[in-house]
């Protein structure tokens, strides 16, 4: 199975300059393009459950073949 990974860059809400990255793993549909078109309702979903936490930055990219999923 192919996958696909939605990186997020989130900062708390209480101190917006301590941030972090998140990843978030899909199943490939093909292309980043259909990440790109599934991701929002991920985000809002992952923002949902983290509300301490603030979504500022977010893309697709193919997992590093190192990374372990």
């Amino acid at each position: 199975m192919n996958m696909v990974d939605l990186i997020l860059t989130v900062c708390l809400t209480a101190q917006p300059t301590d941030c972090r990255t998140e990843h978030l793993y899909f199943e490939s549909h093909g292309s980043l393009t259909q990440c790109m078109f599934l991701a929002p309702p991920e985000i809002a979903k992952w923002a949902s459950e983290h509300p301490a936490f603030k979504v500022v930055r977010w893309k697709c990219a193919f997992p590093d073949r190192e990374r372990s999923i």
